[in-house]
């Protein structure tokens, strides 16, 4: 398989995955034109289109698209019925394209119907889970968004996180204001930091990495807990949870 990178608006990123046989599938194209760039100059032929959710930034360019591929189908969850989708989806379903295979994952939190699509090693998780951080809630609960990710955090190590914006400085930001002295983070931060200064993307990242350096997902850490002002084992994780994203709206 190749994973491809393409930067599109202002922060985000629109997935290719493609197989051997330069066939590839389109994830979350937020704007078209990249996307007709990219398979212009890779010679590669679009399969599908997969969507994770109903945000603009995430699908502006699948009319354009089709426009030139009419008869691509496009994947996506029920709220994105009327947005372009040709082909609903949910949780549990697999889908076959060419000699690709994903399983579908719901993921609500970001929105109520958000989903993701897995073809290990790959998670295209679109909004619900960021290197070093996660999405902010739009429609759904901190109990659901908690919940979509310990799914994500059932996947192997060795997935690769495939987000949808490049949030990785401002998120590891947040972090280090909460551990400023946790080694891990301030060397995944400077590594990050190198790589955005010469343009160059810090996603993929892996679940392996995010468990250390992903806030989000240490609210078991007893260190994290009492920099919070938490008596460690006294509070309900998906309540540390709750705080964090709470905190990280206002920062």
């Amino acid at each position: 398989m190749d994973l491809i990178n393409i930067p599109a608006l202002k922060d985000n990123y629109i997935w290719l995955l493609a197989d051997t046989q330069a066939n590839c599938v389109i994830i979350d194209p937020g704007s078209a034109m990249p996307v007709f760039t990219a398979l212009i100059k890779r010679q590669l032929t679009a399969n599908a289109i997969l969507l994770t959710h109903h945000h603009y930034d995430h699908l502006g360019g699948v009319i354009e698209l089709l426009r030139y591929f009419p008869n691509l189908p496009v994947y996506g969850p029920q709220e994105t019925a009327n947005k372009g989708a040709t082909i609903l989806v949910k949780e549990g379903d697999n889908l076959i394209i060419g000699s690709q295979n994903f399983s579908i994952i719901a993921i609500p939190g970001h929105t109520l119907g958000h989903i993701a699509y897995y073809n290990a090693p790959y998670l295209f998780c679109g909004d619900t889970l960021f290197s070093a951080g996660c999405g902010r809630l739009f429609e759904g609960t901190y109990n659901q968004m908690y919940s979509s990710i310990q799914k994500i955090m059932q996947l192997p190590d060795t997935t690769l996180i495939c987000s949808a914006h490049e949030y990785t400085v401002s998120n590891l930001a947040f972090a280090r204001s909460i551990l400023p002295q946790d080694k891990k983070i301030k060397i995944y931060e400077q590594r990050v930091k190198q790589l955005r200064a010469i343009n160059y993307p810090s996603l993929p990242t892996t679940l392996q990495l995010e468990r250390e350096v992903n806030v989000f997902l240490r609210c078991n850490d007893i260190e994290l807990q009492k920099k919070l002002g938490i008596t460690p084992y006294s509070t309900p994780l998906s309540l540390i949870f709750s705080a964090l994203r709470i905190m990280k709206d206002c920062f």
